[in-house]
């Protein structure tokens, strides 16, 4: 069997929780199934890896979007529901894809994972630059729609059809 990852993206104070200054609504919607997921890796003995954007205060993303996600605040921590755990690993990122600039290949080199589970926000944005990435460094990645979240309903299906369609990735219901 292959070793997997399950990756949790921005699942953040400052992208789930109501009135953040990048809040996401149905980003709540999809805790519950991240929580099973979360409990269902641990049973496999997959790797856990939450990966957190952690930006300073003169980002030039924040040209795009409001400030968020200030390392060291509040904001940037991963929401109390699914709280990493002693023997999970944590990636700070700076842009979309959680491969830019950080150490997470490595990381998924020395576990020797082969599959990845990708959850979390943005669908179309860090979830899709990231399974981008992931597809073509050839690990086979896996999208539940139940398990990632974006903005709009519009951005959420595009997101899934250009990953299913173009990136040949797998995208379960």
């Amino acid at each position: 069997m292959a070793k997997e990852a399950l990756v949790v993206i921005d699942m953040l104070r400052d992208f789930v929780e109501k009135g953040a200054p990048l809040e996401v609504p149905s980003a709540r919607a999809i805790v519950p199934h991240l929580q099973k997921r979360i409990q269902e890796a641990r049973q496999r003995g997959a790797a856990i890896i939450y990966v957190c954007d952690a930006h300073r205060v003169d980002d030039e993303e924040f040209a795009k979007w409001p400030p968020h996600a200030l390392e060291g605040t509040r904001g940037a921590e991963v929401i109390d529901e699914i709280k990493p755990h002693r023997e999970d690993f944590l990636v700070h990122k700076r842009r979309y894809s959680a491969f830019l600039g950080t150490d997470l290949e490595l990381l998924l080199r020395e576990l020797k994972v082969e599959k990845i589970y990708i959850t979390g926000v943005l669908t179309n944005v860090c979830v899709f630059f990231t399974a981008f990435e992931a597809s073509m460094r050839n690990y086979e990645v896996v999208i539940w729609v139940d398990s990632v979240a974006a903005l709009s309903e519009n951005d959420h299906q595009f997101a899934l059809d250009q990953m299913r369609r173009v990136l040949k990735i797998r995208v379960e219901e």
